[in-house]
């Protein structure tokens, strides 16, 4: 059975496999993979056999292309076999079928920063830490991915001016508090249960080279001595002032589109009344029956034929109607929605300015009226 792992890989970042995810993708594959069969593959993959894991994993998705965890755990054998493209192939369309969950995103930033994509590897790990604002894990590896990025700028700023002693002491403290940038410390996961632990070996481009000879040997050794302790302490608070910035951002986004689906709910609220009382206006009685739900609440004791012609006999017996809705006020309840407003009706017949309450429901994606009341 597959538990909680990582892996540090060349790139330094950490690449996760977790029982978790895989039983939180159970309930949303559309094809829920047997146990006995991933039992299979897991054990052919914690073997080493990674051509027998991939030949029966293939063998299943042939059948069910669609089981999250099947082709969750394919992704990971491939990363085995240094086939990162194919990796990658298979994590970003997990991101595409399932965006609410992190893991796929940061296995992603993983593959692409080993190949030092680390722009890549950025947004995968945006993308991570938006879906999950509390994953760790994608925390710590999006900070490696900055101290990456950093030390490539700091470098750049060298190469243009090797004088510069500022880039230099950044530098400095950069690769002082991740170590080489070229290169992780420890590789070593389990990706199956009682599996010993052994590196990854991922097929990686050459990443630019952070040390520069002759910067080095221009800088005094009162300069490359100290580890800039005090900016170390700090960095901690401000990784934890990033994540809560982060975190804010995503709550902000989430309100924001939550917001905006009211918004739009609302909208579709208001459009089917005022389609209502045009249809009404233009004395459209299929329009303007039309508009009621399928279980509209009838006045008591009277059928929903006996109910249509009474309405349709009002509207036709009148050369002219006139329906104006103002001031409406719309409460969303999931798919309820209760509306008041002041109802302006002149006809040749009739004048009448009132208070009237619509109370709405969804059917088949379309608003309908459900009760209507005269007054609050």
């Amino acid at each position: 059975m597959l538990f909680a792992s990582r892996r540090t890989f060349n790139s330094g970042l950490r690449y996760v496999l977790s029982r978790a995810l895989i039983l939180s993708l159970a309930g949303l594959c559309a094809f829920p993979v047997m146990a006995d069969e991933l039992s299979d593959v897991s054990q052919l993959l914690r073997a080493g056999q990674h051509g027998a894991a991939l030949a029966k994993a293939d063998a299943f998705l042939n059948k069910n292309p669609r089981d999250a965890q099947m082709r969750f755990l394919k992704g990971v054998i491939l990363t085995e076999q240094n086939k990162s493209a194919e990796a990658i192939a298979i994590f970003s369309k997990l991101t595409d079928d399932y965006p609410t969950l992190p893991e796929p995103y940061n296995n992603l930033a993983v593959l692409y920063a080993s190949s030092g994509q680390y722009e890549k590897a950025r947004t995968a790990l945006d993308m991570a830490i938006r879906t999950n604002p509390t994953y760790a894990t994608a925390y710590e590896n999006l900070g490696d991915v900055h101290a990456k990025l950093a030390s490539q700028a700091y470098d750049k700023a060298l190469q243009l001016d090797n004088n510069n002693t500022g880039a230099k002491s950044k530098l400095t403290m950069v690769r002082t508090l991740v170590g080489n940038t070229s290169g992780g410390t420890n590789p070593k996961v389990a990706v199956v249960a009682a599996a010993p632990s052994a590196p990854v070996k991922v097929e990686a481009k050459p990443e630019p080279k952070v040390e520069q000879k002759p910067v080095v040997k221009e800088v005094p050794k009162a300069e490359v001595k100290p580890e800039a302790k005090p900016e170390v302490k700090a960095d901690p608070k401000a990784a934890q002032k990033q994540a809560q910035k982060l975190e804010a951002e995503a709550k902000r986004e989430a309100k924001a589109k939550a917001n905006a689906a009211e918004a739009a709910e609302r909208d579709q609220v208001l459009n089917a009344v005022n389609t209502w009382a045009k249809a009404w206006s233009a004395r459209d009685v299929k329009a303007y029956l039309n508009a009621y739900a399928s279980d509209f609440d009838l006045p008591a004791g009277q059928s929903r034929k006996a109910w249509s012609d009474e309405r349709r006999a009002r509207i036709e017996d009148k050369a002219r109607i006139s329906v104006k809705i103002e001031t409406p006020q719309v409460s969303l309840n999931g798919n309820t929605a209760t509306v008041k407003f002041r109802q302006i009706y002149d006809s040749d017949r009739t004048k009448a300015n009132s208070r009237k309450t619509l109370v709405m429901v969804k059917q088949s994606g379309k608003w309908h009226i459900k009760q209507e009341r005269a007054g609050s």
